[in-house]
């Protein structure tokens, strides 16, 4: 619906417009928080992750200790494989305070950080005991995200539904690498116990 929007200038678009006016204000902060989407960060933290939650699956003798940290390197390169043509369909242009340009919908940093971080969220979750260290995870994942959008919008590089449109579509993509993750954990776990597991 937030892509139909765009490409046929809605009434949303008008809201977008409104709100981003009365939100941008340019400045240090704002551009530290939108950063934290830039590739530079996002992927190194994810790979950083990726490397340490393998390591330590392998240390432990779990079967395909490789896949989950594989599913969330591959979701994370897909991101550019859909963001990109989203980009050149609406051809949407950027607010005022950018060069003028399109291909801003839907905010390619937004989605980067949301999978980036997100995937980091749901490789941790099954290694914390309690469910307060989950759910505490969560929100600061959450939070990160929530300041990475923040950012794009007060410092005036996305429109509001920019942000809020990559946010619907790595929902469903997050959504999805969970129950793949869940699924393989399951299997795993009705499996015959790893070699590795046994006396040395």
């Amino acid at each position: 619906m937030i892509t139909w929007q765009v490409v046929a200038d809605g009434p949303l678009v008008r809201v977008d417009e409104r709100v981003s006016r009365a939100l941008i204000h340019p400045d240090r902060f704002s551009e530290l928080l939108a950063d934290l989407g830039n590739v530079q960060v996002a992927v190194p933290v994810l790979a950083v992750f990726l490397v340490h939650t393998a390591w330590r699956s392998r240390r432990t003798g779990t079967d395909h200790w490789w896949l989950p940290a594989a599913a969330a390197a591959v979701l994370m390169a897909l991101v550019p494989a859909l963001i990109v043509p989203l980009k050149e369909l609406t051809d949407r242009p950027g607010t005022p305070a950018v060069p003028p340009a399109t291909g801003y919908f839907p905010s390619g940093h937004t989605a980067t950080a949301a999978i980036a971080y997100g995937s980091v969220a749901l490789l941790l979750l099954p290694w914390l005991r309690s469910a307060y260290a989950r759910r505490e995870l969560l929100i600061a994942c959450a939070v990160v995200n929530a300041a990475v959008g923040f950012g794009l919008v007060r410092r005036g590089y996305h429109w509001p539904l920019d942000v809020v449109a990559s946010w619907c579509l790595c929902t469903v993509l997050l959504s999805l690498l969970w129950l793949f993750l869940s699924r393989s954990s399951r299997r795993t776990s009705a499996g015959t116990p790893s070699r590795r597991t046994g006396p040395s």
